[in-house]
């Protein structure tokens, strides 16, 4: 597998490291993901968010996201596998709004599952966090594709159940688009509450980088710009979870 040049993945790590959480800005990622892999087919992968389907397991009765789900296993001997469609699972303890359920999403799309943007991704992502868990031989990888809606009469919201942890390892939040929205911005945050940090993902690539164990995260409630026009925000999100 190639993976990134060191110095060049050395502030993420050093972040993820020193603070359980990095931002990372579209050029800069945008280097390390080429380095390991290709892009070659990102114009599909982003448009393929277009044809996401509802989430109808919204506990709120919000009607604003959109999604679908791929589950990976990632291990040294095997590589990336991708498995069969499985539920997305998390105990009210991590999701107090809509976890406790077996929630069934629409699949990735198998051209989107299987080209070489996500593979880039999920190379880029097993070489960083196998860094910081070299233990780890084997990996439970979950995908996520979410559109959040805004709408003159209500805000999108990217993190429904508010500020969190996932349940995982680590987790990769990567922006695909933002349309016409104001706000979303990620927040960083101690068990005790305490505000670490906070960045916008404003541009293709823009990535956040979490230390699931360490911190909790959240993102604030998207509005349209322009309340004339369709509004949206686009994200990639990858969990690693060790098996």
């Amino acid at each position: 597998m190639q993976t990134p040049h060191p110095s060049q993945e050395a502030p993420s790590l050093a972040s993820l490291a020193e603070h359980g959480y990095a931002f990372v800005q579209g050029p800069a990622l945008n280097a390390l993901l080429t380095h390991t892999g290709d892009l070659s087919d990102w114009d599909a992968f982003a448009d393929s968010w277009n044809r996401l389907q509802l989430d109808t397991f919204m506990a709120d009765q919000g009607r604003y996201r959109r999604r679908r789900h791929a589950v990976f296993r990632i291990d040294r001997e095997h590589g990336i596998q991708a498995q069969a469609p499985q539920p997305h699972f998390q105990s009210l303890e991590y999701n107090r709004l809509n976890g406790g359920i077996e929630r069934w999403y629409p699949p990735v799309e198998p051209a989107i599952a299987s080209g070489p943007t996500l593979t880039t991704v999920l190379k880029y992502a097993w070489s960083l966090f196998g860094t910081l868990a070299p233990s780890v031989s084997a990996w439970h990888v979950e995908i996520h594709q979410f559109r959040i809606e805004a709408h003159p009469d209500w805000a999108g919201r990217p993190t429904p159940e508010g500020v969190h942890r996932d349940g995982v390892d680590y987790v990769l939040v990567l922006l695909v688009e933002r349309c016409n929205i104001d706000s979303g911005t990620t927040t960083i945050h101690a068990p005790d509450g305490t505000e670490l940090g906070s960045f916008t993902l404003a541009r293709p690539l823009d990535a956040a980088l979490v230390d699931d164990a360490r911190v909790f995260h959240g993102v604030t409630p998207v509005t349209p710009h322009d309340p004339s026009h369709e509004a949206h925000r686009d994200v990639l999100v990858v969990t690693f979870r060790r098996t």
